[in-house]
């Protein structure tokens, strides 16, 4: 495959901040970033004009008007407030699509400080080698607790096996190209999962690594709650193996009964029937629960059809700080 190989020059670069109540971190996110790029100017890999895109995903705290508050003392940082909470998938979006023509190449990065700032150069100098995308992977979950640590292990390796690509280790801290960001623009589905969908991009693509950093502040707003929805929407968003899963199941059930039916009738020609309350009892069960997750799982399936057939819009944009 061959690179899109450009003059090295500093390109207008636009960091795109999703928030939820993210008021303890955000005036040393400002800050960071903004040293940033100021540091970045200086070397000429970036242009002057460059900003910063905070996206108040509807808050409850004091988020937005503290980035009013910033706005107004630095003209490189906007804001752009949804009417209400979309999650943290669609407000990313919403501030990939209101700036995709605005900037030569866009970095999405969380509020908390979390990933590693320092990297940004770094997706910068791959960008200019010619790459379209550049995923920001840590190198461990070290930070992480033990729980979290062993469950996204266990997400990434079942997407794996359920035939998505994603990244391991990569969250949503990633460098797009404009052009990378415009085919994004293409795919209009509700069940966000950009960890899977921009791969399917198909651009030019590497990895920087780095080592993730522990909390500026706050608390975190993935609550095992909300990690099993994301998960739910990953899976069911790009592939139907559960559902084959389920019909794999009841074939095979099938033949378990034909076996049972088989030695019931024997059984029964040779007199041999006994009484069978504890056997039957444990299979109804047994298998009414399989068919009540059978049922949750298509459940799941349609739901999702459900909402994107009704072609509702993913935010409501209140206002944009420009």
């Amino acid at each position: 495959m061959t690179l899109r190989i450009e003059e090295k020059k500093a390109i207008l670069l636009a960091i795109v901040i999703p928030c939820y109540n993210e008021e303890p971190v955000l005036e040393k996110a400002a800050s960071v970033l903004l040293r940033l790029k100021e540091e970045l100017v200086r070397k000429q890999k970036i242009s002057a004009d460059s900003f910063l895109l905070f996206v108040n995903d509807g808050s409850s705290d004091r988020t937005w008007p503290i980035i009013q508050s910033l706005h107004d003392e630095n003209p490189d940082i906007k804001g752009l407030n949804l009417s209400f909470n979309t999650g943290q998938q669609n407000a990313l979006m919403a501030g990939l699509m209101t700036i995709r023509q605005r900037a030569d190449a866009i970095i999405s990065i969380d509020a908390d400080l979390q990933d590693d700032v320092s990297a940004i150069e770094k997706m910068l100098d791959q960008y200019h080698a010619g790459f379209d995308i550049v995923y920001g992977v840590r190198r461990s979950r070290e930070a992480d607790s033990f729980f979290k640590r062993h469950t996204a292990s266990l997400f990434y390796k079942l997407m794996a096996s359920l035939g998505t690509k994603t990244i391991y280790n990569h969250a949503d801290f990633r460098l797009m190209s404009r052009r990378a960001v415009e085919q994004l623009s293409q795919y209009h589905e509700r069940n966000l999962f950009l960890r899977g969908i921009v791969p399917l991009l198909g651009y030019t693509s590497t990895t920087v690594y780095y080592d993730r950093n522990g909390r500026s502040g706050g608390n975190s707003k993935y609550s095992l709650h909300k990690m099993f929805n994301f998960a739910i929407d990953g899976i069911t968003s790009f592939s139907v193996c559960p559902l084959r899963v389920i019909a794999s199941l009841g074939f095979l059930f099938l033949i378990c009964s034909l076996i049972a039916i088989g030695y019931t009738l024997y059984a029964w020609f040779h007199g041999e029937t006994v009484a069978g309350w504890a056997s039957l009892m444990i299979s109804v069960w047994f298998l009414g629960s399989l068919i009540l997750i059978a049922i949750g799982i298509t459940g799941e399936y349609i739901g999702r059809i459900y909402l994107e057939v009704k072609h509702r819009p993913r935010y409501h944009i209140e206002e944009f700080l420009d």
